[in-house]
């Protein structure tokens, strides 16, 4: 059960109270400023621009000294940020300084998407802060603070306006970083032409609503400053590595047919106005403003896609742990759904399987039962043409053995019946009996009857009874 909170409306009524002596408090300011030169401070910058505008010399030109950097072609397929952190000390004051530049912007025939790492890359940084933040153990302090707090957009010193790019890229960043618009290699056209080019940007970033950084005016030892500043935006620069000495001064120039021009003169170019602004006078602004103003709707947008808020449904206010115990509950309902319905789901799933798995079983049990009866057909077939097989060759075997035991001898001529008992002849040298006269016996048959298998025919003629020799034939007939 939480504790209902009550906020303050408005500011309440303070009392000013006079002190009757010194107490000490007024050294504030000197324990801040103390503490900030021991902890050093963070500027982080970014140069947005196509490939041989001069951004890495400015670079140099700005902090006056040479960064390490490698010069890039026209030829990568896509934009690739490369951030580089340094370590400054000037006096007894330590500047960590992170350079990012844009390489391969603005290089490629389709560039639509050009701007898209460059609002990536910043929106990564806001995101590492605020899970810095949100951790329950915060280091803040030892951390790395890379978010972005200027981007010195360079223009191309065309005199014709600014690209659709710059202009696309501009809005999507206007809201993320301070925007400094700046014309690069502002020594390539001429003083009239310069000022029609300022005032054709600066109209064509107001009919596009692009917010750029304003110098603040609000403060009264720096606002006439910033105010004259802020009309002298975009600021025309020159970069150079070179130096010339100029009476007893060595200074930054570049050298041309025509004459010299020189970094640091005011009325050869306005990076003395770019340096004074930025480095000199604003950069503490601007580290604030990226905290409390980009990174602060970045929070907050954050934030409210995580689901806290500072009022409830029906506008009321409401405190960060009621926010953090409504989405908890809210969480732990759809969490429960969520499991339900992955419950329900699997429950589903396994009444599937199920029915599944048991149509299988009665197909493959309706498979099986098919199979035991072609089994037993065969089996049934297999036996009967074996008790077939058997009984051949019993019956094979038994007619072996008749065949084996039956004695069908024959004596033919005079081996049947003895010559002197043959009623066939006469007892005078063999000749015919006239009694049994071939004439009268022309054919005669005997059957001897042998064991049931067969029959054996005799059939026995003769020639003329007058002397002629006789023939018999035999034949023999079987039958089973």
């Amino acid at each position: 059960m939480s504790a209902e909170v009550e906020f303050p409306k408005k500011e309440p009524h303070l009392r000013a109270l006079k002190l009757s002596g010194h107490v000490g408090f007024d050294s504030l300011p000197d324990q801040l400023v103390n503490k900030s030169v021991q902890n050093g401070f963070v500027f982080n910058v970014m140069c947005i621009g196509e490939t041989g505008l001069g951004k890495s010399t400015l670079m140099d030109t700005l902090f006056n000294t040479s960064f390490e950097s490698t010069p890039s072609s026209h030829t990568l397929p896509h934009v690739k940020l490369k951030a580089h952190t340094y370590e400054l000390q000037e006096s007894n004051v330590r500047l960590k300084l992170t350079i990012c530049d844009t390489v391969g912007y603005g290089d490629q025939i389709n560039k639509d998407d050009s701007f898209k790492a460059v609002v990536d890359y910043i929106d990564a940084q806001f995101e590492a802060y605020l899970q810095e933040e949100l951790k329950i153990k915060r280091s803040l302090i030892s951390c790395h603070d890379s978010r972005i707090h200027a981007c010195l957009y360079f223009i191309c010193p065309t005199g014709h306006g600014l690209k659709s790019l710059d202009l696309v890229c501009m809005k999507k960043l206007d809201s993320k970083v301070n925007i400094i618009p700046i014309i690069a290699k502002a020594d390539t056209i001429s003083k009239q032409e310069l000022q029609r080019f300022k005032s054709k940007i600066m109209q064509e970033l107001f009919n596009n609503g692009v917010q750029i950084y304003q110098f603040p005016t609000d403060d009264e030892t720096v606002s006439e400053t910033n105010s004259a500043m802020n009309d002298h935006v975009p600021f025309a620069v020159v970069g150079s590595t070179e130096f010339i000495k100029v009476g007893n001064k060595l200074i930054r120039a570049r050298q041309y047919p025509w004459g010299t021009v020189q970094v640091e003169n005011e009325s050869h170019c306005d990076f003395v106005k770019l340096r004074e602004m930025i480095i000199r006078t604003n950069m503490e602004d601007m580290r604030e403003k990226t905290h409390s103003k980009h990174y602060e709707l970045y929070r907050q947008r954050r934030l409210e896609e995580m689901g806290f808020s500072d009022v409830d449904s029906e506008n009321k206010p409401i405190s960060f742990q009621q926010t953090f115990e409504a989405k908890r509950s809210n969480h732990l309902a759809e969490l429960q759904a969520k499991e339900e319905e992955v419950r329900q789901m699997f429950v589903q799933r396994v009444k599937e399987k199920e029915a599944e798995l048991k149509e299988s079983e009665k197909h493959l049990h309706d498979k099986f039962e098919k199979l035991k009866r072609d089994h037993a057909d065969e089996k049934r077939k297999l036996e009967e043409s074996r008790k077939k097989l058997e009984e051949d060759f019993l019956e094979f075997t038994r007619r072996k053995q008749q065949l084996a035991t039956t004695h069908h001898t024959l004596t033919l001529a005079y081996g049947i019946l003895g010559r002197k008992n043959n009623p066939f002849f006469g007892p005078i040298h063999g000749r015919p009996s006239p009694a049994y006269c071939p004439n009268r016996l022309k054919s005669m048959s005997m059957r001897i009857r042998t064991s049931g298998f067969g029959s054996i025919y005799i059939a026995q003629t003769g020639g003329s009874c007058c002397g002629m020799s006789a023939w018999r034939e035999i034949a023999l007939q079987w039958w089973g």
